[in-house]
């Protein structure tokens, strides 16, 4: 009865952070799992959705020509400037704050929508999709601006022209997108991408599993045991892949649960222990004091 009445506060927490789809935003295109725009026309035209915390329930990709500001993704904060990408998949909270007027190119889709496409490919293989421990921006050099510009305005003009075949077509340039800025990315970031296929497919299905058990199961154990590998061996593949220990891993996922709860959901602090498993707030204050250097409550209050 207990996890019963914690999942269901729980799902009562997730409908206090808006989680926008797709249709929300352009409902007169044919297309039902794919968005693009200009950006100062998305912004403008969704002033109402954009701007508060949010989630999404599909892949988005943002390229700023020009603007500065913060992105603010899962509490972390990015500097906003020419060049800049991000790179957001599903669940993931975040906002803006603009200092100057930003110029530049959104697209979104869904999973199905581009891997139903390619029988072989998954957006996984994509150093910025794969794990959530790698860094969900980029920052071109200004050699490399114009090119992936010039692919972002093709990808938005096609979707607007309704030809023939268009689908194939905005499939092919998000994959050509894709690619490019997956080489920009390893170029500028290469200890993120270093690892083995293999290891870097045990830590998506980890993070996989951590996504669906990490309310009520902490211990890197049963992680393994999920996995069918030893505890030793997954921590060696998570150190190797991440540079991180299983068990951070997993406390890290907690802690961004906590954080969201703390900032975007109207429970108290003892219900958002309760939340998240710990037998106690005092155990759960302890905790999230020894990884942030704050209290629950101090943090709450700097975000409100």
């Amino acid at each position: 009865m207990a996890f019963f009445c914690t999942f269901r506060t729980y799902l009562s927490y997730m409908k206090t952070i808006p989680i926008l789809n797709i249709q929300q935003f352009e409902e007169e295109q044919p297309l039902n799992d794919f968005y693009s725009n200009d950006l100062k026309n998305h912004l403008n035209k969704n002033k109402n959705l954009v701007y508060k915390p949010h989630k999404h329930n599909f892949y988005l990709c943002i390229l700023f020509t020009e603007g500065s500001g913060v992105h603010e993704i899962d509490f972390n904060a990015y500097k906003i400037e020419p060049g800049s990408v991000f790179f957001l998949k599903p669940g993931q909270t975040h906002s803006w704050k603009f200092d100057s007027r930003p110029k530049g190119y959104i697209f979104f889709h869904t999973q199905d929508f581009y891997e139903l496409s390619f029988s072989n490919r998954l957006l996984q293989q994509f150093p910025f999709y794969f794990s959530q421990k790698n860094t969900p921006s980029l920052v071109l050099l200004s050699s490399q601006i114009s090119n992936i510009h010039n692919k972002f305005k093709e990808l938005n003009d096609e979707y607007y022209q309704k030809r023939p075949y268009q689908e194939i077509k905005i499939t092919s340039i998000i994959n050509t997108i894709y690619i490019d800025l997956a080489r920009c990315y390893i170029d500028s970031k290469p200890k993120e991408v270093q690892s083995s296929l293999r290891y870097i497919e045990t830590l998506r299905l980890l993070e996989k599993q951590i996504e669906c058990s990490y309310l009520l199961e902490k211990s890197a154990k049963f992680y393994a045991d999920k996995l069918n590998i030893s505890s030793k061996h997954l921590n060696r593949i998570v150190k190797t892949t991440v540079d991180k220990t299983t068990s951070e891993i997993i406390s890290e996922r907690v802690l961004l649960e906590a954080k969201r709860l703390i900032v975007h959901s109207d429970n108290s602090l003892t219900s958002i222990a309760e939340i998240l498993g710990f037998e106690d707030y005092a155990y759960f204050s302890k905790v999230f004091k020894s990884k942030t250097k704050t209290t629950p409550l101090a943090f709450k209050k700097k975000y409100l």
